[in-house]
């Protein structure tokens, strides 16, 4: 008769999945007086999962008296799939207080919460429980461990791991390759590449996708090359993973040309290639192409999401034509993006940079939700239309509304500085960055404050400013004071900054025309000449090498 039953239910698992089945399963058993049987009752707990309903398989475990490791394991993997990880760590703890012990699968399944949730100094406790239990070198926990700790960008920890055990499978191998690629060690995800080979193991397209995604600009792009033509040898090439994972390498490293032609090849390109493609032709200034194929795109019947909506009207932006930006509004409007906070923040972005300002701030006023991105499009909208008195009675709002300003939020703010001209303000919003909100300058605060500064005539303050910061200083913070110094005329400093730019930047001729201008402006016609004339690079080395009292170089 439980042959029978066991049979019955083996057979019923293939077609009771649905929530309101798996209860007339539950009933089937119950009344068979199987309920208190571990082996059923792990079953029913694992259809209670799949529904999502952790509640019931709670009370059949709860109601459950000899519990089997399977069952553990099994109400410990709902709560995890459910990302109820508190939960799952508490069925696990108390599973280490009873007579049965977990078995390499209890341990596997808690690595793997611990890895979802993101929980490293969880997984270290974990991996010191599975150590002294005697599964440290298992390999469904080794591989467990591999996997986890290279998720978490561990990547010291899953080689160590990896390292300990005897024979690693292909799963191990892949995912730490794939860790070190994650982490922008490609060079140590070639490294292993090539031990792999030599010891004869032979990769797949998950070794191949591990390690195109540490490829991530455009120096590395021979090495990617170097990748697409081992696949091409191999025929990977016809795998629409590694397929995909080649358009985005390209699109990464900026070589459009070798992502077009790898995405005519493919037979289905997913969602995620076509976002590879696109976002790659936007990041590269071809803001045409973007916008065509996101076109092309919904010609084909396929639907972007707001991730990918929100990337091309970045594209949009640039382009500086209001049209595309109005025709993927109204894409928004019909898919209902326009209350994912991405796309509306995007979309506040690309009027007010296309001039129409009021349609940006219209679109605020309508969103359902606004965080920091969201305000800081506004502040930078307002901040760009020179209305600076507007942008911050909006960081009020912000601070009133319990948001916490980032790098953007000032960087708009001391644009619209910039603006206004207002010298006493920008010192102060730049004070409040470093000082109140922890913020450390990047390069556009501080090319906002030397533009605010200097063109303002603090020429003085402004060089000092740049003396005061670690080097190398970034060109553009020279090259503001360096148009500072043209609009007010001051060839003496001038001459000094050129002379920096020239030694850092020999092949830039913005910055030779730029002081050219100056010197013309100065009457001085011969030192015109003598720029025009030299072609190596370098310029005179200037008798005074500080400005004003500063430091030299």
């Amino acid at each position: 008769m439980v042959f029978q039953h066991h049979f019955l239910l083996l057979e019923l698992s293939k077609i009771y999945q649905s929530l309101s089945r798996t209860k007339q399963l539950h009933a089937f058993i119950i009344k068979t007086h199987l309920a208190h049987d571990p082996f059923y009752a792990t079953r029913i707990v694992r259809f209670y999962s799949i529904n999502n309903d952790v509640g019931s398989a709670r009370i059949l475990f709860d109601k459950t008296p000899h519990r089997s490791v399977f069952l553990w394991n099994s109400i410990i993997r709902a709560y995890a799939r459910a990302h109820n990880f508190g939960e799952a760590f508490s069925f696990f703890n108390m599973m280490l207080k009873t007579e049965t012990k977990p078995d390499s699968f209890s341990y596997a399944c808690i690595i793997r919460a611990c890895s979802e949730n993101f929980d490293s100094d969880g997984l270290r406790l974990v991996h010191g429980g599975a150590i002294v239990s005697g599964l440290g070198l298992d390999s469904i926990c080794g591989s467990a461990f591999v996997m986890a700790y290279s998720k978490l960008g561990l990547v010291d920890e899953a080689s160590r791991v990896f390292h300990g055990l005897i024979e690693p499978d292909l799963v191990m191998w892949n995912s730490l390759i794939s860790g070190y690629g994650h982490c922008g060690y490609w060079d140590k995800g070639l490294e292993m590449f090539g031990r792999m080979r030599s010891e004869g193991k032979q990769p797949d397209g998950y070794t191949l996708v591990g390690l195109l995604s540490g490829l991530e600009c455009s120096s590395l792009l021979r090495i990617g090359e170097g990748i697409h033509g081992f696949c091409l040898k191999t025929g990977f090439d016809s795998n629409a993973h590694v397929g995909s994972v080649l358009v985005s390498m390209y699109s990464r490293c900026k070589c459009m040309n070798s992502a077009h032609r790898v995405f005519y090849t493919l037979f289905q390109p997913d969602l995620v290639t076509w976002s590879a493609l696109i976002s790659g032709y936007s990041r590269s200034g071809d803001y045409e192409k973007a916008l065509f194929f996101f076109r092309k795109l919904n010609v084909e019947g396929k639907k972007a999401d707001p991730v990918l909506t929100a990337s091309v009207l970045a594209a949009a932006t640039q382009s500086a034509d209001v049209r595309p930006g109005c025709e993927i509004h109204g894409y928004v409007l019909r898919h209902g993006f326009d209350s994912d906070v991405r796309v509306s923040s995007s979309l506040i972005d690309m009027y007010s940079k296309c001039g129409f300002l009021g349609l940006g701030i219209r679109v605020f006023e309508v969103m359902p939700r606004r965080n920091i991105v969201s305000y800081n499009a506004v502040i930078s909208g307002l901040s760009l239309h020179g209305l600076a008195s507007r942008a911050f009675k909006m960081f009020e709002e912000v601070l009133e509304k319990g948001l916490v300003p980032d790098e953007s939020t000032f960087s708009a703010l001391l644009c619209a500085c910039c603006h206004g001209g207002l010298v006493k303000d920008g010192r102060e919003i730049f004070k409040q960055m470093k000082y109140i909100f922890g913020i450390q300058a990047r390069t556009e605060h501080y090319v906002y404050m030397v533009k605010l500064l200097g063109m303002a005539g603090e020429l003085e303050e402004a060089y000092n400013l740049i003396l005061s910061l670690p080097e190398p200083v970034d060109c553009g913070i020279w090259g503001a004071l360096l148009s500072c110094c043209d609009a007010c005329g001051n060839s003496e400093l001038a001459e000094i900054v050129a002379q920096q730019l020239f030694e850092d930047n020999p092949e830039k001729n913005a910055y030779r025309v730029m002081l050219s201008n100056i010197y013309a402006g100065d009457g001085r016609w011969d030192d015109v000449q003598k720029l025009r004339n030299d072609r190596t690079g370098e310029l005179r080395k200037m008798p005074g090498v500080s400005w004003i009292g500063g430091r030299g170089h």
